[in-house]
């Protein structure tokens, strides 16, 4: 029997270094994206604020954690529900100012339309979006030891047109998306905008996307509520806020809590118990604390004709969050609402 060849042992012990440290790096993933103990996240919500209720909730959570998030602004985009530009503005207004946040956050209108209808004119001072891309810019270049974190709970439009119109700032920010089937075709905040998501995977940005998986454990569909234990928890929390509140389905309501009884009445349930999932406020919590998530490394995948091709030899990496803790995250959901800490506060 001839003895190995040098070069091949060599060449094994390579690899399995190789695989070894890709290891590492994965499970340390959640310490090293953690903020140091006492400093607070920068962040900017991008949010379709009136598509159905998960938004608002993120919002909420968002800014009833003023201890652990300064938030530098809400920008709103629309996708293909809950009305126009406007609309989506108007709901994010709404929960601002029952969080008892109004005018001191305040909300800028961004994209209607899609990145490759706008990405030619954005040369031009009115440009659809601007406000809320150049705003973004201007967070992503102010001068901080912190890095800015966008997190977009709807499609990636107003992130995209912002790096394509300022690439400096892709150093200077992480984005934080909700979104994606990965690796199955689909989820509402991919399809609305598609070359968004495209135009970012092929950015060198610090880009990590908070998993959807329709149907299955694995994603932020899990993170669900029941209309039984919103009826019994949320009612009455938040600050009091006087004058009252408009609903977007009618009525009055002085409490954060008390709208959300109110979004989850007035919305189809599904799933046995009948429950909705919270996507958007999943993505806030692993920003939080990314231990209520498991975060996976790989190679960028790309999409073509509306299918993920993976990519595996690729140089650029992006982060995949999954396997969330439904249970964590929805404890700490409430508690934040009853012991709530209001942003710059």
């Amino acid at each position: 029997m001839l003895g190995a060849d040098p070069s091949k042992k060599l060449m094994k012990t390579l690899r399995l270094l190789s695989i070894l440290s890709m290891a590492a790096l994965v499970a340390a993933t959640p310490a090293l994206l953690a903020a140091p103990a006492g400093e607070r996240i920068r962040v900017i919500l991008d949010t379709d604020a009136n598509n159905e209720l998960d938004d608002q909730h993120a919002i909420a959570y968002l800014l009833f954690n003023g201890q652990v998030f300064d938030v530098e602004g809400i920008t709103v985009n629309r996708t293909r529900n809950g009305g126009d530009i406007q609309a989506q503005y108007a709901e994010a207004l709404r929960v601002v100012r029952l969080c008892k946040l109004h005018p001191q956050i305040r909300i800028f209108r961004g994209a209607d339309g899609s990145f490759d209808e706008i990405k030619s004119q954005l040369g031009r001072p009115d440009f659809d979006g601007a406000e809320a891309v150049d705003y973004i810019i201007d967070r992503a270049r102010a001068t901080s030891d912190r890095r800015l974190v966008l997190l977009p709970v709807g499609k990636l439009t107003n992130i995209a047109l912002a790096l394509a119109k300022a690439p400096d700032i892709a150093s200077k920010v992480r984005v934080v998306w909700l979104g994606s089937n990965y690796p199955e075709p689909g989820e509402y905040n991919q399809v609305n905008d598609e070359p968004s998501l495209n135009y970012i995977l092929e950015t060198r940005v610090d880009f990590e996307i908070a998993l959807v998986r329709y149907g299955k454990p694995s994603g932020t569909d899990a993170v669900r509520a029941t209309l039984d234990e919103i009826r019994k928890i949320m009612p009455g929390q938040g600050p009091r806020v006087d004058p009252p509140v408009t609903g977007r389905h009618g009525g009055q309501f002085a409490t954060f809590g008390d709208y959300s009884v109110n979004l989850f009445e007035h919305i189809e349930l599904h799933g046995n118990p009948p429950s909705r999932a919270l996507f958007d406020m999943a993505a806030v919590a692993i920003v939080k604390n990314p231990a209520w998530a498991k975060a996976v490394t790989l190679p960028a995948p790309i999409l073509k004709n509306g299918k993920w091709v993976d990519r595996p030899d690729h140089s650029r990496k992006i982060i995949l969050w999954e396997q969330f803790d439904r249970g964590a995250i929805m404890k700490d959901f409430y508690e934040s609402m009853k012991h709530y800490r209001l942003a710059g506060q």
